[in-house]
């Protein structure tokens, strides 16, 4: 075959059953012995037939190009309509060298750091034989129970719709090169809704909380040329994603113009007869393709029914064709009509796996998404000091965070490492004090021995990588174990004493954060974590991460968001106490740390907010301008941020959104202004009748550097 391949044509030439293969995904184990798969969720018994498994169109999971290649080979040799398999992984954060997790790339607030993690995964991936990944996930997530605020970029539509082109723009480009992947954007739809923060749980929401807050950042990914969309696990109005034919067909290929190929998650079709809105395999199959389910994953429903379900006249042979002219479409973008074995390469990958270049652009990356939550003025270190660094993940190699599967944790510094490094043995000593998540408190005394002999403490706390991710959901999201009761042994001392949290998901630490000098959140940081997070505690990097997601003050807010709605009986900042209003008896409304919060090692000071007209028409534009001075004594980037509110709308609106943000870095002392135009479309929401209007009225443009530090201007839409 070759790159003038007519799909069309080909279609004709398959059979019924050759057809229905294609839609049928099936892990590498079945294609290869001895094969190691790492993958998701049990490996199941399908009763897939060895001659099914040579007309199934694409493969889960592939350990090496050299296994790629083999699969490939094997396949055309026995396959006899000979059309290339296609290759799929869970490439979230790196492939081999990792970056970040993506909620940290999300606090770094560079949408060109979604685009490089995106450009090296995909260089490395498609080396390895890779054709598609299931990145980026642009589900809106408001509770940090859940494992999988790993994968997000946090709590807002605006941001969430941002990251995710960049990464479909770092992973895909135009396709024209050898090197770009396929995106699959994830999971479609409203996932990071679940119920209680708990795994594979129901979804239940209203259409205008769907479509105006969880709908927007796929739309958006799409927009940007995503191949591929898969399948949520939730229910939609009490309907399984995988066989909801209002939001796959209605809302994805009717209202997005979606073209591409949508996947279920794995065994998600299968499971319509778990939810209980299925009968049998047979209903299972009629109800996912009619719904527009393409490719099935890991289950075999397809492969069992839908052959009888044509032939019995319930489902029409073109609901097939479709489906299968839109994979042979996305197998000849990929250039496998012209070259089946794409870039596979087992030489070029290694050279690829953690070279500098690869790891300097991590590192960059990690360095930019650190949050700086607390610091009284204990950061930047000193160099030439004694340095005791405590706590379980003080010397741990687990820096890289769920969905690292290709990662190689052997290949990574620890901070004790890192630091060593920088100071040389004689100024760092290390004592583990505790594992991270048993009661075990032996430890405490040589932790505080050695704390005690130094000049400086830095506090390793946190997660390990199996805590957060799929499957990750917990109830308790403080720190896990006694690792607090180690904090508090140590902060006895009076050491100027630094926490480095290493985390999947924001923490409940608001009983650490009263006691810490300073608090620097790494997150899980990928192959150059340590390095990154030494070269920002001493100040070689000037933290300018800002959270994407807000830190509870406890468990009980959770949800806690920053552009809540408003109630009949707010809590008013300085009003007067009362019982009767919307509030916690026992805590503050407010979270600990909020949207869009992070400190810096200098300060900016922001003045003179003004519109260029308090008036505008729905034809017209306003610019909001402010001046954002550095007012301290070292170069700094900060993330000015623009929020709107609607004052009065037909319903209710929220508090605020945000509508825009600029990065801008200012030496001391330097002033710059900086300007956002405000246009008609930002003003626009779905009114009582769901439909996306924008109504008269007045409005607040803020300004500020965080979502609770703004500065406010009126305006009216005429």
């Amino acid at each position: 075959m070759n790159k003038e391949v007519n799909i069309k044509e080909l279609l004709k030439e398959l059979s019924l059953s050759e057809k229905i293969g294609q839609l049928q995904q099936l892990a590498s184990t079945f294609f290869i012995e001895n094969s190691k798969g790492e993958l998701t969720g049990p490996l199941k018994d399908l009763g897939i037939s060895e001659d099914e498994i040579w007309t199934a169109g694409s493969v889960l999971g592939v350990n090496s190009a050299e296994e790629a290649y083999e699969i490939q080979s094997k396949y055309l040799e026995k396959s006899n309509s000979k059309i290339p398999l296609l290759f799929m992984a869970d490439i979230i954060h790196g492939y081999r060298t990792i970056f970040p997790i993506p909620l940290a790339i999300g606090c770094s607030w560079n949408l060109e750091n979604a685009v490089l993690c995106g450009q090296v995964s995909a260089k490395e991936a498609s080396l390895s034989g890779v054709h598609v990944t299931f990145s980026p996930m642009v589900d809106l997530v408001r509770d940090p129970r859940w494992g999988r605020v790993m994968e997000s970029t946090g709590e807002d539509t605006y941001l969430n719709g941002e990251f995710g082109k960049a990464f479909v723009k770092g992973y895909q480009g135009d396709l024209s090169s050898p090197y770009n992947i396929a995106s699959c954007v994830k999971h479609f739809a409203a996932y990071g809704a679940v119920e209680a923060g708990r795994e594979y749980n129901t979804v239940d929401l209203s259409d205008r909380q769907l479509k105006e807050y969880y709908l927007p950042s796929y739309k958006e990914s799409i927009d940007e040329g995503a191949k591929m969309v898969m399948t949520s696990f939730n229910t939609i109005n009490g309907i399984p994603a995988s066989g909801n034919k209002y939001l796959m067909r209605d809302i994805l290929r009717d209202d997005f113009g979606f073209e591409g190929v949508a996947i279920s998650d794995w065994g998600a079709v299968l499971e319509l007869m778990v939810h209980g809105v299925a009968a049998d395999d047979k209903e299972v199959a009629y109800k996912a393709i009619e719904a527009g389910v393409d490719i099935e994953m890991m289950t075999s429903c397809y492969n069992k029914e839908l052959e009888k379900l044509v032939r019995e006249g319930k489902v029409k042979e073109e609901l097939i064709d479709e489906a299968v002219l839109r994979i042979l479409k996305l197998k000849k973008e990929l250039g496998l009509f012209v070259n089946a074995y794409g870039a596979i390469d087992e030489r070029k990958a290694k050279e690829m796996f953690s070279c500098d270049k690869h790891r300097e652009a991590v590192k960059k990356v990690a360095r930019e998404s650190m949050v700086l939550l607390k610091n009284d003025d204990v950061l930047p270190l000193k160099e030439n000091k004694r340095v005791a660094v405590i706590g379980p993940k003080g010397n741990s190699i687990d820096l890289l965070g769920g969905w690292s599967w290709q990662g190689k944790k052997e290949k990574i510094a620890t901070l004790k490492e890192a630091l060593t490094n920088r100071l040389g043995e004689n100024l760092v000593s290390y004592a583990e004090g505790c594992h991270i998540d048993d009661n075990d408190e032996s430890g405490f005394t040589e932790a505080t021995r050695v704390a005690s002999e130094s000049d400086i403490v830095i506090l390793a706390l946190g997660e390990t990588s199996e805590m957060s991710g799929e499957g990750g959901s917990r109830a308790n999201i403080g720190l896990p174990g006694v690792q607090e009761k180690l904090a508090d042994e140590i902060l006895r001392l009076n050491k100027p004493t630094v926490v480095v949290l290493f985390s999947g998901r924001p923490l409940e630490i608001t009983s650490l954060s009263a006691k810490a000098p300073a608090i620097l959140e790494a997150w899980f940081p990928g192959t150059e974590g340590s390095t990154a997070v030494t070269e920002v505690l001493y100040g070689d990097y000037n933290p300018s991460g800002r959270l994407t997601m807000s830190f509870p003050y406890a468990v009980g807010q959770i949800p806690v968001y920053y552009n809540y709605y408003n109630t009949g009986r707010p809590k008013l900042p300085d009003g007067e106490e009362t019982r009767y209003i919307s509030q916690f008896i026992d805590i503050p409304n407010e979270p600990l740390y909020p949207f869009g919060y992070g400190l810096s090692y200098t300060r900016y000071e922001y003045t003179d907010l003004k519109l260029s007209s308090n008036e505008m028409t729905k034809d017209e534009e306003i610019v909001a301008s402010v001046k954002v001075k550095n007012v301290g004594k070292r170069e700094g980037t900060e993330t000015v941020q623009l929020y709107i509110r609607d004052l009065v709308g037909s319903t209710v609106r929220p508090m605020k959104e945000l509508k825009g943000f600029k990065q801008i870095t200012l030496e001391p002392q330097e002033e710059v202004i900086v300007n956002f135009t405000i246009t008609e479309r930002m003003l626009r929401y779905y009114d009582m009748n769901c439909e996306l209007v924008s109504e008269p009225g007045d409005f607040y443009a803020m300004i500020g550097s965080s979502s609770e530090n703004t500065h406010k201007v009126k305006f009216e839409l005429v």
